[in-house]
């Protein structure tokens, strides 16, 4: 009777480290000679400093051309100077090397309600990759409004600038308002400051003061909010590991000039905007259940993007449209110009 042969067994030592080893510590060298390596393989050489040099000499120059121009669009066509400013912005991340890919669309909203788009905020790239893909003026803290040349490229986009304390939050509100009412859209950053890029930070209901809730349904004419989700993925044509995130992000007490220098430094990057289905938000019942529902669904998009799920639903009632199966990802867009 012919025996079978029996698969041989593997020793449990070329599984698991021998009882006396520490495998957690064995784990953690390996991760620090692999972080080790990824700094050695971004070491400014003299390439990287040439780059950044030319880079940001580049943008510079941009800017200044772009500012006259952009001063008289806005006396002769305001729905010109919008079309540039979104041109402006993309030609500044073709300049940077920063690729945008663009998942979902600014949709067709209902005729004469603007729109609201509330983003996730990590980084002053955040204003380039927004502002290229959006025709939409950005909501800003005051001390922007004191930063050389910023503040005139920042005043010449019609940015609305808040200084995010109690005391003139009304008047903020006000403004704001005023500014939907004669049909502006807005950009918005309800985390009232930056993250490291790891997460998303809680969303404040002070920041959603403009918008209008609890409206019955046949007398909404307010403006409506679309959910975006800005994760940045790719850096020189690798994935972004979550202890590289930090490398994009712009927070704490760091110093823009030094981060600007940095990432002009580096050969490539990309970032991916999710544009989520519009909801209304007339359709909630108070401004914290809309701020609520919009964190959620900034919060899941941004998971999503960073471990390349697929994104949720979107099961609201305020949702234009109801519910969207996930949208096909378009094709990446080199500097935000289609």
């Amino acid at each position: 009777m012919p025996t079978t042969k029996r698969p041989r067994r593997l020793r449990a030592h070329i599984l698991r480290p021998p009882a006396n080893e520490d495998w957690r510590a064995r784990l953690a060298e390996a991760e620090a000679a692999a972080q080790e390596a990824f700094a050695s393989a971004r070491k400014l050489g003299p390439f990287g400093f040439i780059r950044g040099v030319l880079r940001l000499f580049g943008m510079l120059a941009w800017t200044l051309l772009a500012i006259p121009v952009q001063a008289v669009l806005l006396r002769l066509s305001p729905a010109a100077a919008r079309r540039f400013g979104r041109t402006y912005h993309g030609v500044l991340c073709l300049i940077l090397g920063l690729e945008i890919r663009l998942d979902g669309a600014a949709e067709a909203h209902p005729p004469g309600r603007p729109v609201v788009f509330v983003a996730n905020h990590s980084s002053w790239l955040d204003v380039l990759a927004l502002g290229a893909t959006l025709e939409a003026a950005f909501v800003a803290k005051a001390e922007v409004g004191t930063w050389p040349v910023i503040r005139t490229v920042a005043r010449l986009g019609r940015t609305v600038f808040v200084s995010r304390r109690r005391a003139g939050a009304g008047r903020e509100a006000n403004e704001m308002a005023e500014r939907l009412a004669a049909g502006d859209s807005l950009v918005l950053f309800p985390e009232g400051t930056t993250s490291d890029g790891t997460r998303v930070l809680p969303f404040r209901s002070a920041l959603l003061g403009a918008l209008q809730v609890g409206a019955p349904e046949g007398d909404r004419h307010g403006a409506v909010v679309q959910p975006v989700s800005v994760v940045y993925d790719r850096l020189n044509g690798l994935p972004v590991a979550r202890k590289n995130r930090p490398t994009f992000a712009w927070y704490g007490d760091m110093e823009i000039a030094s981060h600007a220098w940095r990432m002009a430094t580096e050969p490539a990057a990309r970032v991916t905007v999710r544009l989520h289905k519009p909801i209304d938000p007339e359709a909630f019942a108070s401004r914290k259940a809309l701020t609520e529902a919009l964190f959620a669904i900034v919060a899941e998009g941004a998971a999503s993007l960073r471990t390349g799920r697929s994104p949720p639903g979107q099961d609201l009632p305020g949702v234009l449209g109801g519910p969207a199966p996930p949208p096909p990802p378009h094709p990446a867009v080199s500097g935000g110009l289609a």
